[in-house]
């Protein structure tokens, strides 16, 4: 298809799998989420925990990235990286983010809305040591969002530290670790036909979860 002005508007998707109401929903949002997330698992989706990730300066710039979902339960949604990363810093100042999940297959999306706090250390450092060694690398290695004079010297920086710790536990180091994301509004999203979408938002109020349906 050649790409004209037409074609990108005509560009659309008829939603019919499935549906969402009230009455099949659980009350609490993180239960609701993980059904969803197993029904993800279950159709073998790719990467089903990948999530788009946004956050902002204190002055209320945005930006926005894809990210890993690494856990989730009653208290938030984790995901790790680079605390002096571009996204570190913006949670410094503004320690706010929003989730969002599309599985594309089931024709659903999931938003998450909710304050951002670091995980504990030690939580932080037994993930780290769950990942693969070169992955361990990498964090030590990467200066994240910051510029650099070529990829050669990230590669001959990470050659130096695979001598250096082949036979050596790799230490966590203190700029990397985790986020928790507590979430004060989940809302769930069902495409249907028509474009006449059902949305079903939970928000926290006074200590229990509001539920309300939205209009597409």
């Amino acid at each position: 298809m050649e790409l004209t002005k037409e074609s990108l508007q005509n560009l659309r998707q008829e939603y019919r799998s499935a549906v969402l109401s009230e009455q099949d929903i659980d009350q609490n949002p993180v239960v609701q989420f993980k059904i969803w997330f197993q029904q993800a698992l279950d159709a073998q989706l790719y990467e089903p925990n990948v999530m788009t990730l946004a956050t902002a300066t204190a002055n209320g710039i945005p930006s926005a990235r894809i990210v890993l979902l690494k856990g989730f339960d009653e208290q938030g949604f984790v995901f790790y990286t680079n605390y002096e990363s571009h996204k570190g810093r913006e949670l410094q100042e503004n320690p706010r983010a929003a989730l969002v999940f599309f599985w594309a297959e089931l024709e659903r999306q999931v938003r998450i809305e909710g304050e951002v706090s670091k995980v504990a250390p030690e939580l932080s450092t037994e993930y780290f040591h769950s990942r693969p060694h070169g992955s361990q690398i990498g964090a030590m290695v990467s200066p994240q969002s910051q510029v650099i004079k070529s990829r050669d010297e990230l590669e001959n920086h990470i050659v130096i530290l695979k001598e250096k710790y082949a036979d050596q536990v790799v230490p966590r180091p203190d700029h990397w670790g985790g986020y928790v994301v507590k979430p004060t509004s989940m809302e769930f999203w069902q495409g249907r036909p028509s474009r006449l979408h059902d949305r079903i938002r939970y928000k926290f109020v006074d200590g229990s979860w509001i539920i309300d349906r939205l209009a597409p």
